[in-house]
């Protein structure tokens, strides 16, 4: 079942991502090509201001081409640990930092061509504790019931991946705890 990479051919090396070509031997001896975008990891965060009360994003994507509504997110800095990221992240895009933590799980946006590996967190018992944004980001922060939010998934209005895993897991917990 295993590729063995024999050969790679670096295409562009970018700020974010980098895009390389990798000759591949199947588990059968044939020889196959991969495109593979790298990507250096991410963070995403479900922010609860209340055991109702999500703290949601709303801003540009260009490749959406579109304004999307998401929980806050972002990469990792190289060498950087996720927990200490999910926190800096937190607090850049919604202005609280978690008084806790929760590591959820962690997925792969698309593992078909991209290395991508996005932690995931639940943020609770929030303080008000804001970082300056990044200084390429427009960002509008967006208070909702869970419960909207969750709905909001059916009507299409939240189509961001990452978003949707993160709320229904939050839901999850919650009804766990409840």
């Amino acid at each position: 079942m295993i590729e063995t990479v024999i050969e790679s051919t670096s295409i562009y090396e970018g700020r974010i991502v980098h895009l390389h070509v990798d000759t591949v031997q199947l588990p059968d001896g044939r020889h196959a090509k991969r495109e593979v975008v790298g990507h250096g990891g991410a963070v995403c965060i479900v922010p609860l201001r209340d055991n109702e009360t999500v703290l949601l994003i709303r801003q540009f994507r260009l490749p959406a081409g579109k304004v999307l509504l998401e929980i806050p997110a972002g990469g990792l800095e190289k060498g950087e640990n996720p927990d200490d990221s999910a926190m800096r992240e937190l607090r850049e895009e919604t202005g609280y930092r978690a008084g806790n933590l929760r590591r959820l799980f962690a997925m792969y946006l698309a593992p078909g061509y991209s290395t991508e590996l996005i932690h995931t967190y639940l943020a609770t018992d929030l303080s008000e504790d804001a970082l300056d944004q990044d200084e390429d980001e427009n960002l509008e922060l967006v208070p909702m019931s869970l419960n909207d939010a969750i709905a909001l998934i059916f009507t299409g209005e939240i189509e961001d991946a990452k978003t949707i895993a993160g709320l229904f897991a939050a839901q999850q917990i919650l009804q766990e705890t409840a």
